[in-house]
Parts: structure tokens; C-alpha cells; sequence
């Protein structure tokens, strides 16, 4: 697989970088101002106001119901222009996008190309010589994080130091292999929850095998066209368009604009960007069983080592009828995006945050909890609002 890309624990997303002399104590421009809520919505709105009110650079959502619907947006584009930001502008996904290769990967399956408790040891030659796995590792332990397999982000993003360099290297797939490589992968740990874009990484070469083709165009074929997501793209040129929300950091007192990025985009751990209503399209299709089987979505729903992750899903709380909600979460240093769905594909939210310029966490250990914080408070607003729109 050629595709390139940069990762980032947390998340630094760039490379072609714009230094500004302005620094993270700017104030960011005011929320764009809308009508009160209905009160369904009302919880998740507060939320995002409240993300507007701490200077994020923008906040999107949308949320989707048997019968209705309801998108909002705050903020702006970009710190230049200050253009306003709108619910259709599309944003970094980050590890949503694992929730799509697992698809690509069970339409694998279900085409009898694999099966989920074979190894992949023999079909990558590069997966044996280069990782050195302690035993077999099958696409099930790769799909659900329990390979034991260390992440290459260990590698790369150790200090503050690393930041610039991180901004400039280009990443293949190759060559996140060989830093994992570098890490030890104990056999002790095969079975258990350990989470690994470099899993991921892996399941993006064995489609591109099987398939004969790269990975970005067979996602297209698995997921994008036949959806008609007209606005998700792992594209590197997607990033130029100018609805495309830009996220920042703040490197020693230098603004950065972390969105044109060498190769983030394309990767099948995090390299997909989309708008709200392309992802809740995503998971409804998922749930109503327009992408994989009943059998694969059973298989993906199913929680073990991990009890909340399945393959490629991670599990919500209850909904209206009882079961369980599914979606995706994750982010990058400047993007942090959350997607909750019912399994029986009436009920989506999503929301992303692009936060306020701030120093990394290798530069400033605090911005962790504050990513932390925001994640628990996405989810704890999406959910809540769910609930709400219970009959």
C-alpha cells in the first residue's frame, strides 16, 4: 500500500504547515448565532455552545430521528477569513474511519476471500519479516484491537521536540510498519484490549491484497459510491476546498494550521474527511443492513476483550427498545469527532469539535485532560439527546 499518512496518538494531522504571529491567547471569533433549540435537541446544543464559549474554533452536529432531523454549526471556517461555519462543511473524521474499513474487511469475509479467525501471517509477507508477531494473528484480533500489537505513534511522538518533525515526514504505510516494528509485541499480550492504528494499518494492506487495488478505491466501492457520500473523500486535494473546517495547534507560541496535511488522508486507520450527515448516512446504512450481512453485523456488534468494542464499532449506551447503540469516536490534536446510531438504523448523532489553538500534549501534558473532558462531553450530549427523542 502507497498510500502515505501522519499519525498522531492524540492527534497531530499535518505537514504543510502556515506559521502565523499570532498565538493561542487571540481570542477566537464568536459563535454564530442561531434560534434557541427544540428542547429534544436542547442538550446537545448547550453542549456546543458551551465548546463556542471556550473559544473552539468551530462545532458541528447533526442529529437524525424517525420523522425529523436537526443540524447546527458554530463558529468558523478559519481563523483568516473568519468565514462562518455551517453544519454541511466537512471536517477530519479521524478513527470513524475505522468503522468504514471494517467494512470493506467483512465484505471480505462474506465474499470468501478470508475468514475472521484466519491469520493473516501467510497473506502479508511483510506483516512476518518486518512486526516479527509473536504466534498467528488473526483479522479478528486486528478488527477489535486485541493483536497486542503496539501502536507506531510510540514511536514518533514522544516530546515536543518530535512536533516539527512530525509536521514534515511522510509516513507510508510501509513505514508505520517498520516503526511498529521497532516496539516489542509480547505474546502475553495477544487476546487482550490493546487500541493500535497500526492494527488497522494491517487490515488496509490485506484489502489492498485481496482486492488488487489500493485501499481509498475500494472503500469508494464499498462505502462511498454506493452510498452517495458526496462529501467524504480520502482524497489529499479534498483539503482545499474551501468549506473544509481548519484545525490549528499552538507550537511555542506559534499558531499552526495543521490541516493541509502530507498524507493523512487515505489512511484505513483515520484518513477519511466527511460532514455530519455523510457519517450519520454511514451508520444507518450500516444498521439497516445495506452494507454487510446480518451475520457481519452481529459479528461486528459483538464485544469481548473489550467490553465496549466490537470489530471496527464501539458500543454506546442502551437506546429506546433496550439494545445497545453503536458508532465511532476519536480524533487528532485538531479535530475531535463522536457518532452514536441505533441498530435498527432510525437514530444517528454526530458531532465534531475543532478545538481552541492549544499546545500538544507532548508540550503541555494538561491539553490531555482537556481532550479527555471534551470527548466524555460530546458522548454524554449525544446519548442524552438520543434518550430524549425516545417515543
Amino acid at each position: 500500500m502507497k498510500t502515505s499518512f501522519l499519525p498522531f496518538l492524540g492527534g497531530l494531522a499535518g505537514a504543510v504547515l502556515i506559521l502565523s504571529a499570532c498565538t493561542y491567547s487571540e481570542p477566537v471569533p464568536a459563535p454564530t448565532s442561531f434560534d434557541a433549540a427544540p428542547p429534544p435537541t436542547r442538550s446537545i446544543d448547550n453542549t456546543m455552545r458551551t465548546f463556542a464559549e471556550q473559544g473552539s474554533v468551530a462545532v458541528v452536529a447533526e442529529v437524525r430521528w424517525p420523522g425529523g432531523s436537526w443540524s447546527r454549526a458554530y463558529g468558523v471556517r478559519n481563523l483568516e477569513s473568519k468565514e462562518a461555519a455551517t453544519p454541511q462543511d466537512q471536517v477530519f473524521i479521524a478513527s470513524v474511519t475505522k468503522s468504514m474499513t471494517a467494512v470493506s474487511v467483512m465484505k471480505l469475509v462474506e465474499d470468501g476471500r478470508i475468514g475472521l479467525d484466519d491469520p493473516v501471517n501467510g497473506i502479508l509477507e511483510s506483516f512476518t519479516t518486518v512486526l516479527k508477531p509473536p504466534g498467528p494473528i488473526t483479522v479478528r484480533q486486528l478488527l477489535g484491537h486485541t493483536s497486542g500489537m503496539h501502536s507506531f505513534e510510540e514511536v514518533t511522538e514522544k516530546t515536543a521536540d518530535d512536533v516539527p518533525r512530525l509536521m514534515t515526514e511522510d509516513i507510508t504505510s510501509e513505514r508505520a510498519l517498520e516503526l511498529t516494528g521497532q516496539l516489542p509485541w509480547d505474546s502475553r499480550d495477544v487476546g487482550f484490549f490493546r487500541y493500535s492504528d497500526s492494527n488497522y494499518v494491517v487490515l488496509g494492506q490485506l484489502v489492498e491484497k485481496l482486492r488488487g487495488r489500493p485501499y481509498p478505491e475500494v472503500l469508494r466501492q464499498d462505502v462511498i459510491e454506493p452510498l452517495k457520500l458526496k462529501h467524504t473523500s480520502l482524497d489529499s486535494a479534498a483539503v482545499a476546498e474551501s468549506n473544509v473546517i481548519r484545525g490549528y495547534i499552538d507550537y511555542r507560541n506559534e499558531r499552526l494550521d495543521m490541516t493541509k496535511v502530507p498524507g493523512v488522508l487515505g489512511s484505513p486507520a483515520y484518513g477519511a474527511i466527511s460532514t455530519m450527515s455523510d457519517v450519520n448516512d454511514f451508520f444507518a446504512a450500516l444498521f439497516r443492513g445495506d452494507l454487510v450481512s446480518k451475520e457481519s453485523l452481529q459479528a461486528m456488534t459483538k464485544t469481548e476483550a473489550m467490553p465496549l468494542y466490537g470489530l471496527g464499532l464501539w458500543k454506546w449506551n442502551q437506546g429506546c427498545d433496550g439494545s445497545y447503540r453503536y458508532g465511532g469516536k476519536g480524533g487528532f490534536w485538531t479535530y475531535r469527532t463522536a457518532s452514536v446510531a441505533s441498530t435498527d438504523g432510525r437514530y444517528q448523532a454526530t458531532m465534531t469539535l475543532i478545538p481552541p489553538p492549544m499546545p500538544t500534549p507532548l508540550e503541555d501534558p494538561g491539553t490531555q485532560d482537556k481532550i479527555n473532558l471534551w470527548d466524555r462531553q460530546m458522548a454524554s450530549a449525544l446519548q442524552e439527546t438520543l434518550d430524549e427523542l425516545c417515543p
